[in-house]
């Protein structure tokens, strides 16, 4: 439910960023029309020396947001909504598996010497509570060992194997769904390009003319969806391959924590089973 309610929000922020856009570029195409329609050489002067003027203050307070948003609405609110979307989504998956990777790490060298320090005074329970109390997926694999072991090395052995599976899986959890992302936001991008360059050229035939400024301008609109997706493409990748490398390296560290437990325990068994 959490995460529902977390989608939803994104969501209904995304939707009203849309929404202050498109009142935003609706507010400014009046003005923009007004300047382009007067020939006058002198009031283009003086617009000239505004625009120097204002542009600096422009660029340093909201030049980038400003870029952002308009290049939004030329590539489609439609299509670039979606590829939002993507972007959100998957970004979301990946900051929860970030999150949750980072608190799987521990420190598994000091846990196992605790562990092999309880043993060795014979303290079984102490060590099932050391792993207990502990966090982590190498932690749960030393409690499913220790609660087997006296049923000998081979169950225990069993068991540290088969929750191991259980736990790289755990950690491999939503990875599909991110790779699913990255591979839509580009694939919505070239979607918005074929459909903008169809309208380019209904736009095209009703004016009766190849001009280049119907050409351009329509080519311009449709390549700006592409763009978007290649580019949260590109971040989600990123992302995608930071988990990975955590993954791979906690799958590792569970691996040789688990050949070390099972020392510990055969050791344990030579000591107080013979």
């Amino acid at each position: 439910m959490k995460k529902v309610f977390a989608f939803v929000a994104m969501m209904g922020l995304l939707t009203f960023g849309v929404n202050q856009t498109i009142n935003a570029q609706e507010t400014e195409a009046p003005a923009t029309e007004e300047v382009a329609q007067d020939d006058s050489a002198s009031v283009a002067a003086a617009d000239e020396n505004v625009v120097e003027e204002a542009a600096p203050e422009e660029e340093e307070g909201e030049g980038l947001h400003k870029t952002i948003k308009v290049k939004f609405i030329e590539g489609s609110a439609g299509f670039m909504s979606l590829v939002a979307i993507a972007m959100i989504f998957g970004l979301a998956l990946c900051i929860e598996r970030i999150i949750f990777l980072s608190l799987s790490e521990i420190n598994s060298k000091k846990l196992l010497e605790d562990i092999q320090t309880a043993l060795e005074n014979g303290d079984v329970e102490g060590a099932k509570s050391i792993c207990r109390d502990t966090r982590g997926p190498v932690a749960s694999i030393c409690y499913q060992g220790m609660m087997r072991i006296d049923e000998g090395l081979d169950v225990v052995e069993r068991s540290v194997v088969s929750y191991g599976s259980v736990q790289a899986s755990n950690l491999e959890k939503n990875l599909s769904w991110i790779t699913l992302f990255i591979a839509m936001s580009p694939s919505l991008g070239f979607l918005g390009t074929v459909i903008g360059m169809v309208q380019a050229f209904d736009d095209i035939q009703k004016a009766g003319d190849i001009s280049p400024n119907v050409v351009a301008g329509g080519m311009k609109v449709a390549l700006i969806t592409t763009i978007f997706g290649i580019i949260v493409a590109l971040i989600l990748q990123v992302f995608y391959n930071y988990i990975l490398s955590k993954v791979e390296a906690l799958n590792t560290d569970m691996e040789d924590s688990s050949v070390t437990l099972l020392d510990i325990i055969m050791k344990y068994n030579l000591k107080f089973k013979k």
